[in-house]
């Protein structure tokens, strides 16, 4: 027989792992986007205890901004300990209880997640119909209302999948308040980089992500409910199925006590904090003017070069822009050429769409002319490689 102790000495041996050294990449994917100088300084900065009261004071800040980026006045609006599915999750889990019936558009593959979240919280979910790469008709959205009652209404504001921006909120959320229903917003794609009105449009409950229009990297993520949403979470006759994510609980955390829920992410609320900042500094309108001209110069190379964008004019998201792939081309031969020789990163399509379109985002610290311009001409030199 062999030495064991030697064997079992060898299996525990430090293993050999360099220096941190990842590529400096241009991100130009649908998230994460290049992360702003300032940001990254934030998390080198001390930490601090969770329920230290200058945290508290951060956690103030943070909310405070939130609304202001949100265009709320929602008293309960927070940074969700976790991405951007988190966040969603929140929205969903505590506001579909077992027995309510969830409408949810077919448009996209986030209206797919929607579904499923709906389902594992115990709703009964039922379906809106559009295209893949079209926004949803308010005709429709009145028909499903009158069909099936829903009580909670879930729509994708800005669809990374398909580079759609949804049009006629206001119209979508009349529907649903007409009906009693509530209303849950999908805005990871468009929170701080296109105009989003949660109080004037009427939205009950938006979530969205850090590392999109806001350039900060994932692990706190926005959420916000009106009053009336926040009933419905705090009068439900069924606890969520998810403890971490219960927005009673969490009540406690973020409310007026502070009191211990769990350790949050502390860096990565000073992130988020110094990112909304930047929001703030910039102004918000002025932030989605900034997203409209610079994507509008993206649009306008690509369409230069022959390129088709896979939305209409009238629904073109700027924060993510997608782009038809020529025929003849492999989609994903570009996107790793682009990566190995450029270290450039765009993406191609998910569900319906994968493989007939890139994704070209357009946000936040990475919604810049010069970054526009390499992204144009690397593009340019990775289709010439196939002969386009």
């Amino acid at each position: 027989m062999g030495d064991s102790s030697a064997l079992t000495e060898s299996k525990h041996d430090a293993p050999d792992v360099g220096e941190l050294t990842p590529p400096d990449r241009t991100l130009m994917g649908p998230g994460p986007s290049d992360v702003h100088p300032r940001v990254l300084k934030a998390m080198s900065t001390p930490l601090v205890g969770h329920l230290d009261p200058s945290f508290v004071e951060i956690m103030d800040e943070v909310q405070e901004l939130l609304r202001y980026t949100f265009r709320t006045d929602n008293r309960w609006t927070i940074p969700v300990s976790g991405t951007g599915s988190a966040s969603m999750e929140a929205a969903i889990g505590n506001l579909v209880e077992p027995g309510d019936t969830m409408l949810v558009p077919t448009n996209g593959y986030f209206g797919g997640r929607m579904k499923s979240m709906a389902e594992r919280a115990g709703g009964d979910v039922v379906e809106v119909d559009a295209p893949w790469g079209e926004p949803l008709d308010p005709v429709d959205v009145e028909r499903a209302f009158d069909e099936h009652q829903p009580d909670v209404f879930g729509f994708v504001h800005a669809e990374t999948s398909t580079g759609v921006l949804q049009p006629n909120v206001p119209e979508l959320t009349d529907i649903a308040h007409d009906h009693d229903a509530f209303v849950i917003a999908d805005t990871v794609t468009s929170l701080g980089g296109v105009e989003l009105r949660v109080d004037e449009w009427g939205i009950d409950a938006a979530y969205s992500g850090p590392q999109k229009c806001l350039s900060c990297p994932p692990g706190a993520s926005p959420l916000t409910l009106s009053d009336r949403a926040m009933d419905k979470v705090l009068d439900r006759d069924e606890q969520p199925r998810s403890w971490y994510l219960d927005l009673s609980l969490l009540e406690g955390y973020w409310g007026d006590d502070r009191s211990y829920h769990h350790t949050a992410p502390i860096t990565n609320v000073y992130a988020i904090r110094e990112a909304l900042r930047l929001v703030a500094e910039e102004g918000i309108e002025q932030r989605w003017a900034r997203h409209r001209e610079v994507a509008g110069d993206l649009k306008a190379g690509l369409q230069e070069m022959g390129l088709e964008m896979n939305a209409p004019d009238e629904y073109w998201l700027p924060s993510l822009n997608a782009v038809r792939v020529p025929d003849g081309i492999d989609d994903g031969a570009v996107i790793d050429y682009l990566l190995e020789e450029y270290d450039l990163e765009i993406a191609s399509g998910l569900g319906d769409l994968e493989g007939d379109i890139w994704r070209i985002g357009c946000m936040g610290y990475s919604a810049r002319p010069k970054n526009v311009e390499y992204v144009l001409a690397a593009l340019e030199d990775a289709l010439s490689e196939q002969g386009f």
